[in-house]
């Protein structure tokens, strides 16, 4: 019979029936109190990603709402969040007074990585000057006092609230003398 493709079974009888269920084949686990054991630590691993996840929405953009609040309570009026024109993106535009504020936003989880307002370099500056000159070109507000702010924003994990520190007339814009009267 070996070799012919033919079982050992008489014919008419049916297979035995297998009691309960069928056998585990997970890694590292033994019967299904080890199959358990691995749902476990699956599970707990899951909720600990998911706590650690605070929203959805990134990092930059909750850092962005943030300092908008904060300006805000300041008595800022805020005119446009995340304007993109060709030549940059500005973060966010207030209005303090009569002039015309143009607010960089860095957010950092830690200060480990350096300071946030350090991100702001002279390259940096440079794009945002430009971007700011073309924001007031296209509305036609040339002639409004501007400045530019920096707010920095460390939001640790774990923390319902951020540490904001604002800085204003952070910097000047490179090489624009428009912008100052």
């Amino acid at each position: 019979m070996a070799g012919t493709g033919t079982s050992r079974r008489r014919p008419g009888r049916a297979l035995p029936r297998r009691r309960g269920p069928a056998p585990c084949r997970v890694p590292g686990s033994r019967g299904p109190d080890g199959v358990a054991r691995v749902i476990r630590k699956w599970w707990a691993a899951v909720v600990a990603w998911l706590r650690r996840r605070r929203s959805p929405k990134p990092l930059g953009a909750r850092g962005e709402e943030a300092a908008a609040r904060h300006l805000k309570r300041l008595g800022y009026q805020i005119v446009a969040r995340g304007s993109r024109l060709s030549s940059g993106e500005i973060d966010l535009v207030a209005v303090d007074g009569r002039t015309v504020v143009f607010v960089e936003v860095k957010t950092r989880e830690s200060p480990d990585a350096g300071h946030p307002a350090e991100a702001v370099d002279a390259v940096k500056q440079r794009r945002v000057s430009r971007a700011a000159m073309a924001f007031l070109k296209s509305r036609g507000l040339l002639e409004c006092p501007a400045r530019f702010d920096v707010v920095a924003v460390t939001w640790p994990p774990g923390q319902r609230r951020p540490a904001i520190e604002h800085f204003p007339n952070a910097f000047e814009a490179p090489g624009c003398r428009e912008f100052y009267s």
